[in-house]
């Protein structure tokens, strides 16, 4: 590792860390700073409010907001590569299409609820369910269409035209829906870090691991694939083998994501290319584990701007992304076309 990517590690490490403590002591509702170390630190508060807060929303929220850029923004970066596109993002393949549907279907055909024999499933849970069950079966359709479709362009295309189906079909259970179903569809797909509960945070946190230890394991046979399939052949690199596995890692990234947290935009399309012009290279040695922190700063960031106005509630996380993502994708495409 080069100077210049170990000063870029520790700035930014630095930088989370201080987005983490912000994250923690910076909220809606205001807690001296005092009781927050002391709920952190003993677990005890002069309120139990803020006990409550603290525990149970403000720490999981930070961890999710984690580990949400985290998938992201590696996500992207793999597209990206895979797919030779600078322009690809991990809503590209459909797969946070098939989580939107999933969504839709619960909440707008089935009334909120999932009903398997004497099994049913309700609130909050439903909805997790039926958002990875949507996004795991558009990863099953891509995957099976991998087999068939050698092209890795065709497969992007074929991504695109599942996420023009699975948008028709939402707007369709839209339109025939009530105006409740409709509001909290819409309120779910405004995106919030929000959406895992401490008792949650277990198995969100080790889906979530692994996929981006897949994608951590899966460098060598990227830095292959820069150079073209044909290229990646020679180097003994098994390319079907290697775009299953991606595939695999990109699907369980944004399938949990989205499950629990909802459609984010621009996190994994704009944090690539940040971290490729801080580093200035394409080897994904330094360029996915500096990818993977700064997604987790920029998640963090976007997390401590929602609550800014305070007890007036809190912005859509769909509302802050495009402001920090939409410029970086307009200054590579100007950068781009200035070559």
């Amino acid at each position: 590792m080069d100077r210049k990517v170990k000063t870029a590690v520790i700035l930014i490490s630095v930088a989370i860390a201080l987005l983490l403590l912000l994250n923690l002591f910076i909220g809606s509702v205001k807690i001296p700073f005092k009781e927050v170390v002391s709920i952190l630190f003993n677990g005890e508060s002069t309120k139990q409010s803020w006990e409550f807060i603290v525990l149970q929303s403000r720490l999981p929220q930070a961890i999710t907001a984690l580990l949400c850029g985290a998938s992201l923004s590696a996500a992207g970066l793999i597209l990206q590569t895979a797919f030779r596109n600078s322009l690809a993002g991990p809503d590209i393949l459909g797969i946070n299409g098939g989580a939107g549907l999933g969504v839709a279907l619960v909440m707008l055909l089935f009334g909120g609820n999932l009903s398997a024999g004497n099994i049913t499933i309700g609130g909050s849970l439903s909805i997790v369910v039926g958002a990875m069950i949507g996004a795991f079966a558009v990863m099953a359709l891509i995957l099976a269409l991998s087999n068939k479709l050698r092209s890795s362009v065709m497969l992007l295309i074929a991504g695109i035209m599942i996420s023009y189906l699975t948008s028709s079909a939402i707007t369709l259970l839209n339109f025939f829906s009530t105006a409740e179903g409709v509001h909290s569809y819409t309120m779910w797909g405004m995106g919030n870090f929000g959406g895992v509960t401490l008792k949650q945070l277990p198995f969100f946190s080790t889906v979530s691991l692994i996929g981006i230890g897949i994608a951590i394991l899966m460098i060598k046979p990227l830095n292959a694939l820069l150079l073209g399939e044909h290229y990646a052949q020679n180097l003994g690199i098994n390319i079907m083998r290697t775009r299953t596995m991606l595939l695999i890692s990109t699907g369980i990234l944004v399938a949990t994501t989205t499950a629990f947290c909802g459609p984010i935009s621009f996190i994994g399309l704009a944090v690539p290319h940040l971290a490729r012009l801080i580093l200035g290279t394409n080897n994904h040695k330094s360029l996915m584990p500096v990818t993977i922190l700064m997604g987790i700063t920029i998640a963090l960031l976007c997390n401590l701007i929602s609550a800014l106005p305070g007890d007036k509630g809190l912005i859509p996380l769909n509302a802050i992304t495009p402001f920090i993502g939409a410029p970086v994708i307009l200054y590579v495409l100007l950068r781009g076309n200035n070559r």
